[in-house]
């Protein structure tokens, strides 16, 4: 697969689930709440870039026209209106975090994460990235393996992460996954 260039220069990896989203993202807007073809879509757009597209880095704007011409190809062109290459993702590792807090430091640890929640907002993505729960929470409570303790800061850590993104006033606008 090529690489994208977005329009403010970043270059970042193709990733399917990113148009996925961007698929559905549209589709709503279009009236389309559940749209059963985001899949299919998505999937003949991978397989050109993958196997037409002879370069190795593909503009934003050259997958977006492709994504166009898909959908109006398939009757979907109030779809296609409503269709745009989404901002690269950012990315948020909490094991990451956890490290540079070191273990026993759940204060440091959510002090890093707010300010990096913050950042990720404050930025162009339209979508936040957020992995690594478990290992995060093993490794704030010193432990290798998982225990019923660990499943309260589990939830705190989740609960923290959302009222976070809803306080914020682009976190309605923000896609955001937790792993």
């Amino acid at each position: 697969m090529p690489l994208v260039r977005h329009e403010d220069g970043c270059v970042t990896a193709f990733e399917r689930s990113w148009l996925r989203d961007a698929l559905l993202f549209a589709a709503g807007k279009a009236g389309y709440q559940k749209w059963w073809l985001a899949d299919h879509v998505m999937e003949s757009v991978t397989r050109y870039l993958g196997t037409h597209f002879e370069g190795t880095v593909v503009t934003s704007e050259r997958v977006e026209s492709t994504v166009r011409q898909v959908l109006q190809v398939i009757g979907y062109g109030e779809v296609a209106e409503y269709f745009r290459s989404l901002p690269a993702p950012v990315w948020i590792s909490l094991p990451e975090l956890a490290g540079q807090a070191g273990a026993g430091y759940e204060l440091i640890f959510f002090d890093l994460l707010r300010v990096r929640i913050r950042e990720a907002l404050e930025s162009s993505a339209s979508r936040l990235n957020v992995h690594g729960l478990s290992p995060c929470v093993k490794r704030l409570k010193g432990r290798k393996r998982w225990q019923r303790h660990c499943g309260e800061l589990r939830d705190e850590i989740v609960g923290f992460i959302r009222t976070q993104i809803r306080a914020h006033p682009k976190g309605e606008e923000t896609l955001v996954t937790m792993r």
